[in-house]
């Protein structure tokens, strides 16, 4: 992958940098402020358990999460030290989360940290800011996914791209014999046209062999992983002031992310200015036209930047996380091939689909109606989510000191993380079984209907205010494609159902040198 270049090494060196300073690092962080801090205004604050340092992340970067689920099988709540200032708490405690994401909601933010390590991908985007700019980009997008011409027009596209889907991988099964198809990079593709049909009511057609959108999806992808490295990496500011590593190597991808996003940005605004017919804002039904209108001031000038940083919020919303969770999907359903049966079965009863429809004809049979019949589809996706969630670290800056519902004291510029795949993988959340890919645990055991949990226990979709606009969209996509791909072909793992794969640490959750799968159709 391009992303795996040679800063591994570079990473390795500064691990290995980072280890001399550690200690140093951990005995002045607790004598300079942790016991400061402790005592104020003669009252003693409780802190969460110290367990190690931001420069242990650096040296498990490539198992990131499986090192934080290490120590919250220990710790409900710990925390990391830092070289200076702010502490990083770390939870995976559903009352904490609660707390920070609704109870006292407007004390936690994305914050200056976030601010600062996301701006040179995500700009002013939602994921990235708070205030004004999020609450009139949260009621733009809340008014575009509540609208019935989104959801008819998304849901043609989702068919669409589900079907073509289907084509390429029955194409390249009956190309190459029993020869593995990489599904994760198929998916990625599907995604992006889907996304791009709808927020820029363009068709990239990438699955179908187009190569305009290649190049930034690789691009994005890489960017993304060099974000990440900025939460583990605290060194990450000499690296750009440096132009050297991962910092040199994010400025070279956002350059190419920017290059084509800028490019259809202007090319839809020219066309919006040039329609003298198009009166009603409402008759274009990408989202692009809308976010246009609301950054079109009174002279006509268009804010190009501002536009930039909303449409890479939603590609990266609509592209990876959708993505990736269909190839987790995949990948567990070959674990248990009795999953991808009764997948199978459920689709065909729910459509009523007969026996020698057409891939597009059972695409087209999807319907809402349809869909919502398939608690078990629904089931198996959710616990896909629960074990490899499309976010799978997420944080808020703390605004103002404050008690959490476990005791520890939180201080103003603190960072509280809380942790989606650790938190699937708790037995004391989950049962002895948490570890187990079971989609009857979401079951309701006499009805078979999908039963929901707490969003503040499965924090797939965050929560609160600020809970997933798009939940019910991306479920509606990952269904249709699902629901297309199982009933056409059974899937097997290329290297064997004993076969194990492992995730690339970046924002969203995609498996590390894709899934390799083989796919015999139906009949």
């Amino acid at each position: 992958m391009a992303a795996q270049y040679d800063y591994h090494s570079s990473t390795v060196s500064l691990a290995a940098a980072a280890g001399g300073l550690a200690l140093l690092a951990f005995c002045s962080y607790y004598l300079l402020v942790v016991r400061r801090r402790g005592q104020r205004g003669g009252k003693t604050r409780r802190y969460p358990p110290v367990v190690g340092t931001v420069f242990h992340q650096l040296y498990h970067v490539r198992r990131l999460h499986d090192y934080h689920t290490d120590l919250f099988r220990k710790h409900k709540t710990f925390q990391l030290l830092v070289p200076a200032g702010r502490r990083q708490i770390y939870t995976c405690d559903p009352a904490v989360v609660e707390h920070i994401l609704r109870t006292n909601f407007a004390n936690y933010g994305k914050g200056a940290f976030n601010y600062e390590n996301m701006t040179d991908l995500l700009g002013d985007g939602i994921f990235a800011v708070d205030g004004d700019k999020w609450r009139q980009q949260r009621k733009i997008a809340s008014y575009d996914f509540s609208t019935r011409a989104l959801r008819d027009s998304s849901g043609a596209v989702f068919k669409r791209n589900a079907a073509r889907l289907a084509s390429v991988v029955s194409g390249a099964a009956a190309a190459s014999g029993q020869q593995a198809v990489e599904f994760q990079g198929l998916a990625l593709r599907a995604t992006m046209d889907s996304i791009f049909a709808i927020a820029f009511g363009l068709d990239l057609d990438t699955l179908g062999g187009s190569g305009e959108g290649t190049r930034f999806a690789a691009a994005f992808d890489d960017a993304s992983e060099f974000t990440l490295l900025r939460y583990v990496n605290a060194f990450w500011k000499a690296l750009r002031l440096l132009n050297v590593g991962s910092e040199a190597a994010l400025r070279d991808r956002v350059r190419v992310v920017d290059e084509f996003v800028y490019r259809r940005i202007r090319d839809r605004a020219t066309e919006l200015a040039a329609d003298s017919n198009e009166q009603d804002p409402d008759s274009r039904q990408d989202m692009l036209s809308r976010f246009i209108q609301t950054a079109t001031d009174e002279s006509g000038t268009v804010d190009y930047k501002y536009l930039r940083d909303i449409i890479l919020n939603i590609v990266i919303a609509g592209k990876d996380t959708t993505a990736g969770a269909l190839a987790w999907l995949l990948y567990m359903a070959c674990k248990h091939p009795e999953v991808q049966e009764k997948v199978c079965q459920e689709a065909t009863k729910a459509t009523g689909a007969s026996e020698t429809a057409t891939i597009d004809e059972f695409a087209q049979s999807l319907t809402d109606e349809a869909l919502n019949k398939m608690h078990y589809l629904h089931a198996a996706l959710t616990e896909t989510l629960r074990l490899y969630p499309s976010v799978p670290l997420d944080n808020k800056q703390c605004f103002g000191d404050d008690v959490l519902p476990d005791g520890s004291s939180v201080s103003k510029g603190d960072i509280v993380f809380y942790v989606p795949y650790a938190m699937g993988r708790m037995e004391y959340l989950w049962g002895a079984d948490a570890e187990a890919f079971r989609p009857e645990r979401w079951l309701d055991g006499g009805s078979g209907e999908f039963q929901q949990q707490s969003p503040f226990k499965f924090t797939a979709f965050q929560a609160g205010p600020r809970i997933c606009l798009g939940k019910e969209f991306a479920y509606r996509q990952m269904k249709i494609f699902a629901a297309v791909l199982l009933r056409s072909f059974v899937f097997r793992l290329r290297d064997g159902e004993a076969a194990t794969v492992n995730y690339r640490t970046m924002i969203t959750l995609h498996i590390d040198e894709g899934l390799h799968l083989t796919a015999t159709a139906r009949r």
